[in-house]
């Protein structure tokens, strides 16, 4: 690329605009944003501000130079005396800004390679814009990918025409990523940064596990259940309190699905190594944090509504289950039912005393006593 003819750059517009999926009008900016950087590189200066306008018929592109109307020049790049000004636009006043025109019909090597940058850098800036919008709608949904690479801190994952990360802290532990694998993942944000739009995927927050619910339990969009509240530790064990808003329906049975087809559908998903626990949601707090500790049965609670803590009391031999490993079953049920829950040993209730078999002997020979004086 020797030269940029500017005729050339005009013909190419369309083809642009249709290959990269981009509006005209995009195309026709990027371009005059590309004629006015070289043109400052063949003509002018950096800190020029310079702006051109593309004729499409002829293949010319007028050139327009801003300069600032000071009484003292401190930087002729922008800046023009009142008297310059003047042979420029008559009526000008100081303050004013008056624009020189220059017409542009091809470039050297130096300001063509400059173009050409300019025009790469922001068609990719313009095409990020349109993944923005297109990806804006579907934050909060999940996708289905493509697994493009795998890095040491992040999984990148193609969707469509744009590539969204999959950080370490959004994916499943113990998860493995093989490139070219159809992967699901939860579109949790689109952030703006210097480089661009970035598309922020997860496999790892409760989101993803209620979207997979939402996909198997079609009573939910109903509105016949309703997950009321979500503990996760991706990888090991998820707690899903789910309610009925019609009389006589199961929530737990209708997540669960006949032969547990449900769970297991988003357990394949997410992979077997996590267990999932499905619990009724309760008003009454005492009942919703006996719920949330469960397979661990629970003695008594005692209930700090303000402080919103809680001192579940168990038996010894159900200690162990209530706090489950690692603490792991407690840290879920709080997290779940919003209370800080404290495990507390309850001491055994006293046993009634055994009656003696003498006692029972006596009533019965009383009994038959009484039968036989009759």
């Amino acid at each position: 690329m020797d030269e940029l003819n500017i005729k050339q750059l005009a013909l190419a517009m369309r083809t642009i605009a249709e290959e990269k999926n981009l509006p005209e009008e995009t195309v026709m900016d990027v371009v005059q944003q590309a004629i006015a950087a070289a043109w400052r590189r063949d003509h002018g200066d950096r800190e020029q501000d310079v702006r051109a306008v593309l004729n499409t018929n002829d293949g010319n592109a007028k050139i327009f130079i801003a300069y600032e109307v000071v009484e003292e020049v401190e930087n002729p790049a922008n800046q023009k005396t009142l008297e310059e000004a003047r042979a420029i636009k008559k009526d000008a006043a100081i303050g004013d800004i008056v624009e020189e025109t220059d017409i542009a019909t091809s470039f050297g090597r130096v300001a063509a390679q400059t173009a050409k940058q300019v025009v790469l850098q922001k068609l990719r800036e313009a095409e990020r814009e349109v993944v923005m919008e297109e990806f804006a709608d579907k934050i909060g949904t999940v996708l289905t990918g493509t697994v493009q690479r795998v890095e040491p801190r992040l999984v990148r994952v193609e969707l469509g025409k744009t590539i969204g990360i999959l950080p370490a802290s959004e994916q499943i532990p113990g998860e493995y990523y093989s490139i070219g694998s159809r992967v699901k993942v939860y579109l949790k944000d689109v952030e703006r940064e210097n480089r661009g739009p970035q598309l922020i995927l997860s496999r790892a927050n409760e989101a993803f596990v209620e979207f997979l619910f939402r996909q198997e339990v079609p009573e939910m969009d109903t509105g016949a259940v309703e997950i009321k509240a979500i503990a996760r530790e991706a990888g090991k064990r998820t707690k899903l309190a789910v309610n009925s808003t019609v009389p006589g329906v199961d929530p737990v049975g209708t997540f669960v699905g006949g032969h547990g087809t449900r769970v297991n559908a988003v357990m394949n998903e997410i992979g077997d190594q996590e267990k999932i626990d499905i619990i009724t949601y309760d008003e009454e707090p005492k009942n919703f944090i006996s719920n949330a500790l469960s397979p661990a049965e629970i003695s008594s609670i005692e209930l700090d509504e303000e402080a919103k803590r809680a001192k579940v009391f168990v038996s010894e031999d159900q200690q162990s289950i209530a706090i489950g490993r690692g603490g792991q079953n407690v840290r879920l049920a709080s997290k779940l039912t919003g209370y800080e829950l404290d495990i507390e040993t309850a001491a055994p209730a006293p046993k009634p005393a055994p009656k003696t078999s003498k006692n029972i002997e006596d009533s019965l020979l009383s009994a038959v006593e009484e039968a036989s004086d009759e």
